[in-house]
């Protein structure tokens, strides 16, 4: 994702280094919420493709979020450590700190996917529950790549819309494993492929929760106002308010 300085900047300090600490904690958060969402994308198309090459390099690549969280969490404290950040300031480095965390749980969910590309690639013939699958991992990817614009841009608005898209792909997890049971009574011999096709699906059903915690995040660190386990409308009214 390429990024201008000002797409950061809501105020400057007195500090030019703290403005630098900051712009590189938030450039390194974009530059593993690109990684991850990159996981998530060669992951699924290793599984529609029957690729395991692919597969095992979203599995390698594991790796590297990993060692990008734990530089993002120690940067993170080392900011409050030094810097001793308040107010905006403070609800973005604190933001980032949790967010990492989902995004390393995206991954998790990516390498899951990538894990059970490779096995299914060596049954071969592909199961029943594909068209699903390519469907909600659109929509979920799609999630994740609004969730980093909205925190590259601060813009809690497109925020709200995450949350709201989260209902619809519970929606479409729901039906489309209610379609796989059907699948599975009609054919019990293809069970087992089908049970790896739902652990799919319920990997893409979570990177669409975790989606929407990130966009979370973004709206206490603009309007200053946690709304976890908040009914959507009162979510959409602190956003709407000034």
């Amino acid at each position: 994702m390429d990024l201008k300085n000002e797409d950061f900047t809501q105020h400057k300090h007195i500090s030019q280094q703290f403005n630098t600490e900051l712009l590189e904690l938030k450039n390194h958060f974009l530059v593993m919420g690109g990684l991850v969402e990159q996981q998530v994308s060669d992951a699924v198309r290793a599984l529609m493709n029957g690729d395991s090459g692919v597969a095992e390099e979203v599995r390698l690549r594991d790796r590297e979020v990993d060692k990008l969280e734990m530089t993002i969490d120690e940067e993170c404290v080392q900011v409050i450590a030094r810097r001793q950040p308040a107010a905006r300031d403070l609800r973005l480095v604190v933001s980032v700190a949790k967010m990492v965390n989902d995004l390393e749980r995206i991954g998790d969910e990516a390498k899951k996917i990538a894990k059970i590309a490779i096995n299914l690639a060596e049954e071969g013939q592909p199961p029943r529950g594909y068209v699903e699958v390519r469907h909600i991992a659109n929509h979920v990817a799609q999630m994740v790549h609004q969730a980093l614009n909205c925190f590259a841009r601060l813009d809690a608005e497109m925020a709200v819309e995450i949350m709201r898209e989260d209902y619809s792909v519970d929606s479409e997890y729901k039906s489309a494993m209610r379609s796989l049971v059907t699948f599975m009574m009609e054919d019990p011999r293809s069970i087992s492929r089908i049970l790896s096709v739902m652990w799919v699906l319920r990997a893409l059903e979570r990177i669409g929760d975790h989606a929407r915690n990130l966009a979370e995040h973004v709206i206490y660190m603009v309007k200053g106002k946690d709304v976890r386990h908040t009914p959507m409308e009162k979510v959409e009214a602190t956003v709407a308010g000034d």
